[in-house]
């Protein structure tokens, strides 16, 4: 129990080791390719004079680290990126899950135009939702229609229904107060300040 505290005082000092010791590595390898960058442009710059380093090395190091970032994000990590999410695309629910979460908070959000739709055209009700498709051939021969997300109160459930354009009026508000407008079942108010069209 006594040799705990010292344990521990050791582990620290191992994990700060192992946090700078790579962090030092770079810098002194930096240096030295500054140094050696340097040489050449101070022995014509400079004749006789020692300056280690000087602003055209500089210069050349951080043009050359930046084309060496530009070729590796486009060569390695995006086909690396595209390759991991074609592998987790096939995790069975996984797509689902990711759309489903893209669709109230990514940037592609899919709930950005609250409407009001029409249930009958007898009487006067109408119910707050989402228009999620124009385009509703992968469906069939659907013409003069749209698809519509209705979310219920209190729950993350909801009914899509394929309603008739003419039935459905936008609602000329910020589209995540109108949802939780809705999921709270009209008790919060419509938030003014936030605006989808930034």
């Amino acid at each position: 129990m006594k040799n705990r505290p010292v344990r521990r005082a050791i582990g620290f000092i191992l994990n700060g080791v192992l946090l700078t010791v790579p962090i030092a590595i770079v810098f002194f390898i930096i240096y030295k390719v500054l140094v050696w960058l340097s040489l050449p442009v101070n022995s014509i710059l400079y004749p006789g004079e020692e300056h280690p380093i000087s602003i055209i090395s500089i210069t050349v190091l951080l043009g050359f680290l930046l084309v060496i970032g530009y070729a590796g994000s486009k060569l390695i990590n995006e086909p690396l990126q595209r390759r991991f999410n074609k592998w987790l695309d096939k995790i069975p629910l996984y797509k689902s899950v990711t759309d489903i979460i893209n669709a109230f908070v990514g940037s592609k959000k899919k709930f950005n135009r609250p409407v009001l739709v029409k249930l009958n055209k007898d009487l006067d009700i109408e119910m707050i939702g989402f228009v999620t498709d124009e385009d509703l051939q992968e469906l069939g021969d659907i013409q003069g229609k749209v698809g519509v997300y209705f979310p219920m109160s209190y729950s993350f459930a909801g009914h899509l229904m394929v309603v008739p354009k003419e039935h459905v009026k936008p609602i000329d508000k910020n589209s995540v107060g109108v949802m939780k407008y809705i999921v709270s079942g009209g008790i919060v108010e419509l938030d003014e300040e936030e605006d989808d069209k930034k």
